[in-house]
């Protein structure tokens, strides 16, 4: 199963030797952290005054979040991947419920009803439903493979739970996290070798369904058109595409220097959310756009390399749920980024560990400490296999 060429640069995703864990990625993850605190400090001051008339509200949160998130990510690390197999099907049922529980009693802000307020803090069930459908859908690949690859009926069992949860999603509304669930799965599925006539008519359906979905709603549709031509209309539709624009065409090769940035200075919405990259290609430039670009493609194939290796080594549910992070997490990248440079409509979804917001960045440090587990585990397997031939 080689799914990863090396074209001489095999270093990069070559297992940290020597190691009990793949410190590689824990390094990737911690820089793009600390460069996500970096820009959101950067860009939410003038936010923060005019909120809280505080110009570290954000950092704090954002902050506290980060703390939260390396406690959590050392809790997940001590559970073995075994009870994330056993627990797939209750884990998806609390996010089912979570989903339904956002509609009855969540959050409205910006004219969707996507979190639920606990105490202090907002949670976004969508983020949790991410991790909740791909770690179910590993265990069923596991389970149903044959079927899967040999039966309709086995192709359209998990169509049929990611349908399901994809309405309660439209309802906030998120088509963005339903475009993200569609694309993993079919990822997925296709790596556990599903039959290319039923992806052909799944991706043809799928299209036809976001066509519709987009015609059907007067807002998809204003963001589509405004994407297409957004200066026809710069100071309605488009105006927070062509403020983003104008943050990437002042920042040039090396930007205007970390803290001078224009935009953020409430002229582009949502600059420490979903805009955070435009900030930091105003500020760092072309260089330190492609230097994230680098970590967030690095950290993609890091998953997408130690699922082969597991798949590999025989551990199914392992492989197929890295494989899952990996592609979810190059595809979330894509989205967040096309949407700030014009290459594709806004969906309102977080670069990944570096936008602002925190069950973004619980749940997707959660999924970077499974891929460490994965590691961790393969790895202790390998050591005790060349123990007993030693010995």
């Amino acid at each position: 199963m080689k799914l990863l060429p090396a074209f001489g640069t095999d270093w990069l995703l070559r297992p940290s030797q020597g190691l009990i864990y793949d410190r590689q990625l824990v390094i990737l993850s911690l820089s793009l952290m600390a460069i996500g605190l970096v820009m959101v400090s950067s860009a939410s001051i003038a936010e923060g005054i005019a909120i809280g008339d505080d110009p570290f509200y954000f950092v704090k949160r954002h902050g506290a979040f980060l703390l939260i998130c390396l406690f959590l990510s050392g809790l997940m690390l001590q559970m073995p991947m075994a009870r994330w197999q056993q627990f797939n099907g209750s884990f998806l049922i609390l996010a089912l419920l979570l989903l339904l529980a956002v509609l009855a009693v969540g959050r409205n802000i910006n004219g969707s009803t996507r979190w639920l307020t606990l105490g202090p803090i907002n949670v976004q069930p969508a983020e949790i439903a991410k991790l909740a459908l791909f770690a179910f859908l590993a265990g069923y690949l596991v389970r149903k493979q044959a079927e899967v690859r040999g039966q309709w009926k086995g192709f359209l069992k998990p169509l049929a739970v990611m349908a399901m949860m994809s309405v309660l999603l439209l309802m906030q509304p998120d088509l963005g996290s339903v475009v993200v669930l569609f694309v993993t799965t079919i990822g997925m599925l296709f790596l556990a070798g599903a039959r290319m006539s039923q992806f052909v008519s799944l991706i043809v359906l799928g299209v036809g369904l976001v066509g519709f979905l987009i015609i059907s709603s007067p807002y998809r549709m204003r963001r589509v058109t405004s994407f297409l031509n957004p200066w026809e209309d710069p100071f309605g539709s488009g105006y927070q595409l062509t403020q983003s624009l104008m943050a990437f065409g002042r920042g040039g090769w090396f930007g205007e220097g970390l803290g001078n940035s224009i935009q953020k200075l409430e002229y582009l919405p949502e600059a420490h959310t979903d805009f955070v990259f435009a900030i930091l290609g105003e500020e760092l430039g072309f260089t330190g756009v492609l230097l994230v670009l680098l970590l967030q493609a690095w950290l993609a194939f890091k998953a997408l390399y130690i699922g082969q290796r597991v798949l590999i080594g025989g551990r199914q549910y392992e492989g197929y749920l890295a494989m899952g992070i990996g592609i979810w997490f190059s595809f979330q990248t894509v989205v967040n980024v096309g949407a700030a440079s014009g290459l594709l409509p806004t969906k309102g979804l977080t670069l990944p560990l570096v936008s602002y917001g925190g069950s973004s960045l619980l749940v997707i440090s959660t999924a970077v400490a499974i891929l460490v587990r994965i590691d961790f585990e393969w790895r202790s397997d390998h050591m005790q296999a060349r123990h007993r031939e030693a010995t």
